[in-house]
């Protein structure tokens, strides 16, 4: 696929105005204060060489919106890098992009295309508008620690996309994650702190009290988990200690002061106060951390 028939086939997906037809090297966006945020997905990295190109399409885009979320923004749109390889890998990426901005009405505004050399890196950015935005560095000592939907799913969605074995639901999970924006423009007005999950309930947690100046307290027995995870993965210690640690969530992590209810389906996992670091327990008593509390790049590997 040529550069010009992969800009063809990106003017027939959602357009933004300001994109100009992708006729321009540059796009015009008149809508006030943006959030905006970035991620890149490498080959090997972030996803599975075999992964399905529709479905790494879908992460991309979905990994952003879930930045958006946190803030609590409406998406305005999106700008795309993408290197140019193999046709029908391309293909089906476009496929899958289509789909996943008519999926959450994100619109393209523009981007950059290159000859693809080594792992495909894919890097694709986000704006939102009207968002309350809260920050990660707002809990107050008191605050109870909640956390939307379940945990876990995705990083055994991941085990079984490198083995071949296990429930597809929860293959699908790591694969086409949804982000929370419903959600987070709910929670977005009445929070003290807000972030996705990405790298682990555990170390995004710790990263919260951490921006905070505050220590955090996590009960590993509330942590939520499916039945599809618990039936696949177990429901013991170990199970939700791999839960809290393995990422790819993409659920909203949020503190609310104490007696507070969210607006919003949201389990409450834990607590804040004042100190510093991460404490587990469970129903009997101190739990002693993990040797990782989830994912971080090491550029030594």
């Amino acid at each position: 696929m040529t550069e010009a028939d992969f800009i063809a086939a990106l003017r027939r997906m959602p357009l933004h105005p300001g994109a100009r037809h992708l006729i321009d090297d540059s796009a015009v966006i008149d809508a006030g204060p943006l959030v905006v945020t970035t991620d890149t997905l490498v080959e090997g990295v972030h996803f599975l060489p075999d992964d399905p190109p529709g479905d790494v399409a879908w992460k991309l885009v979905a990994t952003n919106l879930s930045d958006l979320a946190a803030k609590g923004a409406l998406v305005e749109g999106v700008l795309l890098n993408y290197p140019l390889g193999d046709s029908a890998w391309d293909c089906a990426f476009l496929d899958g992009l289509s789909a996943v901005l008519t999926r959450f009405d994100a619109r393209l505004i523009g981007g950059d295309t290159v000859s693809k050399c080594g792992p495909r890196t894919l890097t694709l950015t986000a704006f939102g508008r009207d968002a309350p935005a809260p920050s990660r560095d707002g809990a107050k000592a008191g605050d109870g620690l909640w956390v939307t939907g379940t945990i876990g799913d995705a990083g055994l969605g991941l085990t079984i996309a490198r083995t071949g074995h296990g429930p597809l639901a929860l293959r699908e999970t790591y694969r086409r994650p949804v982000p929370r924006l419903t959600e987070g423009r709910a929670l977005g007005p009445v929070v003290h702190a807000m972030m996705d999950v990405s790298d682990g309930l555990l170390i995004d947690a710790s990263r919260m009290a951490r921006a905070s100046g505050l220590a955090v307290s996590i009960a590993i027995d509330a942590i939520p988990l499916s039945d599809e995870a618990r039936a696949f993965g177990g429901d013991d210690r170990a199970a939700r200690l791999a839960a809290a640690t393995a990422g790819d969530d993409y659920e909203l992590l949020f503190a609310l002061p104490p007696n507070t209810a969210p607006p919003v389906a949201a389990t409450r996992v834990g607590y804040f106060s004042a100190g510093e670091g991460l404490t587990l327990y469970d129903s009997t008593g101190p739990i002693p951390l993990p040797p990782c509390l989830g994912f971080e790049h090491d550029p030594t590997r």
